[in-house]
């Protein structure tokens, strides 16, 4: 029996937003096409960001406090826009919504991911411990709780190794931990917040993501790439962040996109998108699972994938949370081209990329101060990395800039 939810009769699907970063514009404009009701659910401090209203029946605002929302106000402020609102579904735009939107449609008995599941897809610890009773490979890790444990793995798994905190996103809060001495004084200065954190075995190697479209637990589509620099040395050592398509249905790509079918399978996801992230490990070749996420990846990998197929993962995901068992979702036939992404923080406000003007660029990045950015394209994908490796070089002259990462969200 199909699990995909019948649509409401007589009225417009209402989908409810929730957007605690400034993001998903085409996700909102796709729901209007589809025609529905669209509702968004945002923080007061980014009443002012260029939201597509045109798109958007009615916006609706939650008190900031240090940037994020209280749950149970959130609790409150919905369930009283349900009284007028007929809500069928809840969608977090963002990483850190995703725990909100699952307590939400737990309590309002809306369809879609609940509490159990999303812990899968934010907590890191909850996440590696699911992959790992599933039978997969994830480098080794412990919940950051029990002193006498974690002296027993500090002594059994060999340095380095990486402190994270298990509800951040991306490469917030994380800390590469040299020794043991290092270690402890790390959770010195966590003090009551260490159980929040996990430690785990740093394993050199490429870094892989997967992104994938999901409908009734069958994979509709998936596209794998392949990172430069690994984010996290990106983030925290200052670089050009980098990341290429790899040819689809390709002998580096197939393995990758068989494990994160593995991986949702056991996560239990069963629609939606999802942006999951694989190491292959340079000692042992082994592809082990980092971590996923239910939602589109950021840094614009959502305009790099639709550059390379034609896709754009936003528009897909709303189609999917629209699709009724009377309108079934159609995934569209991908284009198979291979494209490369750079972005970057710039010294100068408004970079000036003219000189870079290769036939292959489709994309530069305008709507951000301080940030470079530019999309390749090309049906060869040893074209799209000759001119990675080019452009590396010349950004790093023309306009790297670097400051520490982030250990909170700025919202």
């Amino acid at each position: 029996m199909s699990s995909t939810p019948s649509l409401p009769l007589g009225r417009p699907l209402t989908v409810l937003c929730l957007a605690s970063y400034y993001k998903g514009s085409e996700f909102i404009r796709e729901c209007h096409r589809q025609g529905c009701r669209t509702l968004l659910l945002t923080s007061h401090s980014l009443k002012d960001e260029n939201w597509p209203r045109e798109s958007i029946d009615e916006i609706f605002y939650m008190p900031d406090v240090q940037k994020q929302w209280k749950l149970e106000d959130a609790l409150l402020g919905v369930s009283y826009m349900a009284r007028t609102e007929n809500i069928d579904r809840i969608v977090a735009l963002d990483d850190f919504d995703v725990e909100t939107a699952a307590t939400l449609r737990e309590h309002l008995r809306v369809p879609g991911m609940g509490d159990t599941t999303a812990r899968y897809f934010r907590d890191k610890l909850a996440m590696r411990s699911r992959a790992r009773d599933a039978g997969l490979l994830v480098p080794e890790f412990i919940h950051v709780l029990n002193h006498g444990r974690l002296r027993e793995f500090t002594g059994r798994v060999s340095p380095p190794w990486v402190l994270k905190p298990r509800s951040m996103a991306g490469s917030m809060g994380i800390r590469k931990i040299q020794n043991a001495d290092e270690f402890w004084s790390a959770l010195e200065t966590l003090g009551d917040q260490q159980s929040f954190y996990l430690l785990e075995q740093y394993v050199p190697g490429d870094i892989y993501h997967v992104d994938s479209i999901f409908e009734d637990r069958e994979l509709l589509f998936s596209i794998a790439s392949r990172y430069g620099r690994p984010p996290m040395e990106v983030s925290q050592q200052g670089d050009i962040f980098t990341t290429a398509t790899l040819p689809l249905g390709s002998k580096e790509a197939q393995p990758l996109i068989e494990l994160n079918r593995e991986v949702m399978r056991a996560f239990g996801l069963v629609r939606g998108v999802s942006h999951s992230e694989f190491i292959r490990g340079r000692e042992d070749g082994k592809l082990y699972f980092l971590e996923t996420s239910a939602r589109v990846g950021g840094a614009h990998i959502v305009d790099l994938i639709e550059t390379a197929t034609g896709i754009n993962l936003w528009a897909e995901w709303a189609k999917v949370e629209t699709a009724g068992s009377d309108k079934p979702y159609q995934p569209p036939v991908p284009r198979q081209d291979s494209a490369g992404l750079l972005v970057s923080l710039a010294r100068q406000e408004n970079p000036d990329t003219s000189a870079y003007n290769d036939p292959e660029i489709v994309w530069r990045m305008n709507e951000k101060k301080h940030h470079v950015g530019l999309i390749v394209r090309s049906p060869d994908p040893n074209r799209v990395q000759e001119l990675l490796r080019s452009y590396v070089e010349r950004m790093r002259q023309d306009f790297l800039a670097w400051q520490p990462p982030l250990e909170r969200p700025n919202f």
